[in-house]
């Protein structure tokens, strides 16, 4: 397996070591002004890149500990990537000897517009190049371990829906980029959103513990080299009372649901060797079967609209229990959430369905018992997160009408559920596609 983590590095690395590369490059010739560093950073970015860099201002000292720091860093671009301020301490008996070997790198309020970092896809490390993620002039070298500790403060994600979200963290490296310890954490959440890596004996293997929603989602993870030279990442984790609400709110999100879930989880997510961080995210699949005892449904109240035999918006649905299965897939515009296998139970109805997440867009379908199993009412379910809604089909509703005049109540559940079996008798659900007629022959004077 060679060096399969630091395609982790890759998303943010360009900007972050372009300090590294500013040491090594008036250590191996001569010693130049702060000036003369920040045009020589600027100027070698842009050849690499393709973008312009701004450095507004750089400091170097070799004694008595070989350092840089650069500050107000921003790429000329319309929205701009900005670092406010990135130190590198290097070990000088190494770099005395030609051997690039850093301490400690530390970043401090660096900005990441998505839209931005997209101009960067596919311009990472060449194969030609070795992977690294500086190229080094010979005959310089890099260390067994080229970073000991990578420490961020402040790194802010701002998604294609504007949503900007700051993690602090840091990471202590094992060779081979493999990280010997990690933590990351949502900045200022209450409660905390946090993850810790811990490597289990030198193996490919990390302990893995999720504070989030003042629950836990503790687990392992593996990072695996399979044949084709693919990156894998996966992690069989176990969610324990992780209240739902405090879980979404820590990362800028809503939900429909309250309550803690309980359950297991599985990941999965692989990328070429040579490719950065996000191609493994797009990547990205989980499966998560849970339980949610009780849970409350917060935003829409199903028992209203089956007696009502209208959509209905707002109010909350109590349920004593609610179970399914949640896969969710990565993809360019974000991610896909679908529902399957949904249950769920109250001492006034049971239902089941499956719904899909996309883009905070709802659809799905849920069939609900108001006699125990007797009587299964068909609901559409549409709206977004913030506002679903759930209606009838239209059979389903002429016939609700149908059931409350002959009787009430319970008349309406019945009527809508025989108003769904006539829609379907007459045709008169979603139109069958008719398969396209076959090319005729043509007779055989004709061939």
């Amino acid at each position: 397996m060679k060096h399969p983590l630091r395609r982790w590095l890759l998303g943010t690395a360009a900007v972050l070591l372009l300090g590294i590369g500013g040491l090594v490059w008036f250590v191996s010739s001569r010693l130049p002004s702060d000036e003369e560093v920040a045009v020589r950073i600027s100027e070698g970015f842009e050849k690499r890149f393709g973008v312009g860099l701004k450095v507004g201002g750089a400091h170097w000292a070799l004694l008595p500990t070989p350092v840089l720091v650069l500050s107000d860093i921003a790429t000329d671009q319309p929205r701009p990537i900005t670092l406010r301020r990135v130190t590198a301490q290097l070990k000088l008996t190494e770099l005395l000897h030609r051997v690039i070997a850093v301490d400690e790198l530390e970043i401090e309020s660096l900005v990441l517009p998505r839209e931005s970092v997209r101009a960067f896809r596919g311009k990472g490390p060449k194969p030609h190049e070795g992977g690294n993620v500086i190229a080094l002039p010979a005959p310089w070298t890099l260390a067994p371990i080229p970073l000991e500790q990578l420490r961020w403060r402040d790194v802010v994600w701002i998604d294609r829906r504007d949503i900007a979200l700051a993690y602090d963290g840091e990471v202590a490296f094992d060779p081979q980029w493999r990280p010997r310890q990690a933590r990351v954490e949502r900045a200022g959440a209450a409660p905390p959103a946090r993850l810790r890596l811990d490597r289990e004996a030198g193996q490919d293997r990390w302990r893995t513990r999720i504070d989030v929603g003042g629950g836990t989602w503790n687990g392992v993870a593996l990072f695996e080299m399979p044949a084709g030279g693919k990156l894998r990442v996966s992690a069989e984790l176990d969610p324990r009372q992780v209240d739902i609400e405090g879980l979404v709110q820590a990362f800028g999100r809503r939900t429909s649901v309250a309550g803690k879930v309980n359950g297991h989880s599985t990941l999965v997510a692989e990328a070429d060797e040579a490719n950065e961080l996000g191609a493994l995210i797009r990547s990205m699949h989980t499966r998560t079967t849970f339980s949610v005892r009780p849970a409350t449904l917060t935003k829409v109240d199903i028992a209203k609209a089956v007696t009502t035999a209208g959509i209905s918006r707002g109010g909350t649905t109590p349920l004593d229990e609610l179970t399914g299965t949640l896969d969710t897939q990565g993809t360019e515009n974000g991610i896909v959430m679908r529902y399957t296998n949904l249950k769920a139970r109250s001492g006034v109805l049971t239902a089941s369905g499956n719904l899909q997440l996309f883009n905070r867009k709802m659809e799905g379908d849920i069939a609900v018992d108001l006699v125990d199993g007797v009587v299964g009412v068909p609901l559409k379910i549409g709206g977004s997160v913030s506002d679903p809604e759930v209606s009838l089909t239209g059979g389903a509703l002429a016939g609700a009408a149908v059931g409350s005049a002959v009787l009430p109540g319970v008349g309406t559940a019945i009527g809508a559920r025989v108003g769904q079996q006539v829609e379907k008798l007459f045709g008169g659900g979603e139109p069958e596609k008719k398969p396209a007629p076959k090319p005729r022959k043509p007779p055989a004077s004709q061939r």
